[in-house]
């Protein structure tokens, strides 16, 4: 059952003590009930209210082990009202706005807090689109010297998928891959489209192989046409417009490659989900993800970066 505060003062009511914001994430975890971590038993014993002793192995738990949470020192109070900004900003949020609205005292904090929940906004086991469904590729960067066509030595390749929804767009899928050969296109095809859909895409050889692989290939080969290809592949063109408007306009371009497929994962999830005229609703998913997620420690995060803030591949 979705269990979620509609509006902020709901929530400000709802969530004002540790122990609230730990029984909602009890709720979301075991919402049938506690089970032991590692052997299973659903018999516990409460200690001081925060841990969990397991009745069967003697393991105790806690909601936040194992959880995003995990090793956490601010209060839970501050992490829900970080996920409900995050959540209630139709544009994205940024690190410098975290750091603001909460009063965080330094811009690695606020950093990696959107970090960790950018990890927490893609659902294990989604569901794949379906039906009609457009793909292409596109390129985050400036301009290169000495490239053509789908070359590049410095961009980041993005290939895009966009189900049709009648004239608009449904659900979108969108993944940093390193070319753009068919080892790399169709997997990426096959992990986000159901198989027997329609995939359209244009001329491109390697994907050809997508009627193998038991989808029906539609093709339009964009050389030649009066028409251009955002009109002959029009979602997923859409779709590119609108993310290199957010990284620019929320990021100022600045994302870099080691992040880049997290930045992939907020857009995806604000994409899918921007119609919802619940702000609540979202809170609620992205809580209900961050405790099926796993610790991810700053040190991890900030793998070839210097100081929390992306420092060089800048996009």
């Amino acid at each position: 059952m979705e269990d979620y505060p509609a509006t902020q003062l709901e929530f400000e009511a709802r969530f004002a003590t540790e122990q609230s914001c730990r029984d909602y994430l009890f709720q979301l975890r075991w919402p049938d009930g506690f089970r032991c971590p590692r052997c299973g038993s659903p018999k516990a014993w409460p200690i001081g209210g925060v841990l969990f002793q397991c009745a069967a192995c003697d393991y105790k738990a806690s909601v936040t082990a194992g959880t995003i949470f995990q090793d956490t020192h601010p209060p839970l109070t501050l992490w829900f009202r970080a996920m409900w900004w995050v959540t209630s900003q139709k544009n994205g949020a940024s690190a410098l706005g975290l750091q603001r609205i909460l009063g965080l005292g330094s811009y690695k904090t606020a950093w990696s807090w959107l970090h960790k929940l950018r990890r927490a906004m893609v659902r294990p086991g989604r569901d794949r689109l379906s039906g009609r469904v457009e793909v292409d590729e596109t390129y985050l960067g400036g301009r290169e010297k000495g490239v053509t066509g789908r070359q590049t030595h410095e961009k980041a390749l993005i290939v895009v998928a966009a189900q049709e929804d009648g004239p608009g767009i449904g659900r979108i899928r969108l993944q940093r891959v390193p070319d753009v050969s068919a080892e790399s296109l169709l997997p990426f095809v096959e992990a986000s489209v159901e198989p027997g859909s329609v995939v359209h895409t244009d001329g491109w050889e390697p994907y050809h192989g997508l009627k193998e692989k038991g989808y029906i290939h539609e093709v339009t080969i964009l050389r030649g046409q009066k028409q251009p290809a955002s009109n002959l592949l029009p979602r997923v063109h859409r779709v590119v417009s609108l993310l290199k408007r957010w990284r620019l306009g929320t990021h100022q371009g600045a994302v870099s490659h080691e992040h880049l497929d997290y930045y992939l994962d907020e857009f995806t999830f604000r994409f899918n989900r921007r119609t919802s005229r619940r702000r609540g609703k979202l809170f609620f998913r992205l809580v209900q993800q961050a405790v099926q997620t796993e610790p991810f420690p700053y040190d991890r995060l900030v793998r070839g970066v210097t100081d929390g803030r992306p420092q060089k591949h800048n996009i």
